[in-house]
């Protein structure tokens, strides 16, 4: 499996930035590391920035460090368009990150949320978890 060109789902991105020595931020450092880019769309990054900005989080990254990990992470991305199709996601929430992979025409979805990973592949495209990304793409 390539790590060309991959939708990382807000949960693991989360777990990238909270902590550094996770297998959610190893993903992203083969990415990084593979010459890949992270692929958003408008609706998918302003997910993450808005919920990495929650106070809940304030005690596990400070503001700056939360600051130097979105600009590195915006660094490595490409953006999309997408019109908020509906395509059949039990969380109508997560279409968006469907749509983003597919406008992104991305090698894989890596998440750990149970409603994308059911709908794995989803019109070719594998919806894994962050370990099994590591293990397909031999960076683990």
């Amino acid at each position: 499996m390539r790590a060309e060109r991959v939708v990382v789902d807000t949960n693991v991105l989360i777990s990238a930035a909270l902590l550094p020595g996770s297998i959610p931020r190893a993903v992203i450092d083969a990415i990084a590391k593979a010459g890949g880019s992270l692929i958003f769309s408008d609706q998918t990054f302003d997910e993450l920035r808005t919920r990495l900005e929650r106070p809940k989080f304030d005690r596990y990254i400070a503001r700056t460090d939360q600051a130097v990990f979105m600009a590195q992470i915006e660094a490595v991305s490409v953006w999309v368009a997408i019109v908020g199709a509906k395509l059949g996601c039990p969380d109508p929430d997560d279409d968006k990150v469907l749509e983003t992979a597919l406008m992104g025409a991305s090698d894989s979805i890596v998440t750990g949320d149970r409603d994308l990973l059911a709908m794995s592949p989803f019109r070719s495209i594998p919806i894994i978890e962050p370990a099994e990304f590591l293990i397909r793409t031999g960076a683990h």
